[in-house]
């Protein structure tokens, strides 16, 4: 199907193709989050009326906004049970990445995305160093100047 916004001599029609798609697309979210975004307004436009319905003194502004959670955030202690239990079935030392290869796959994430992959080894990392300071775990040395980890015999 042809796309008026591409003259038929176009020199690269492929690239203006797959561009125009990439920007309607991109033009489509912004929408969506601006529709979101008015709904969201609204229901915090409804609840501080309420607040003021019940006491008319209350000071808005001095209420604190709660940070929103970080993405792909897990419950409680998940990501340490599954990495002490990774490093417990383990028949010998796994790297960060090998890891949270296993964490995202335990927690049904998409391993295949990068951006992703690194906020979980950064995870990763600081649940191993959070657990190696307590003795739990400890560092070794692996082929290819890799560090491994491992679970300290006791």
């Amino acid at each position: 199907m042809p796309n008026p916004a591409i003259p038929l001599d176009a020199e690269h029609p492929n690239v203006l193709h797959a561009l125009t798609r990439k920007r309607a697309e991109i033009a489509g979210e912004i929408e969506h989050t601006q529709h979101h975004l008015r709904k969201l307004i609204t229901d915090l436009d409804n609840v501080e009326r309420t607040i003021r319905i019940f006491d008319p003194t209350v000071d808005i502004g001095a209420i604190q906004n709660r940070p929103f959670p970080p993405r792909h955030g897990a419950f409680k202690g998940e990501v340490t049970r599954i990495v002490l239990s990774s490093l417990r079935k383990a028949s010998g030392p796994l790297t960060s990445r090998d890891i949270a290869v296993i964490l995202m796959r335990e927690r049904g994430l998409n391993a295949d995305d990068r951006e992703l992959s690194v906020i979980m080894v950064k995870r990763v990392c600081a649940c191993l160093n959070t657990h190696r300071k307590k003795g739990l775990i400890r560092a070794v040395a692996m082929e290819g100047n890799l560090q491994g980890w491992e679970v300290v015999p006791r």
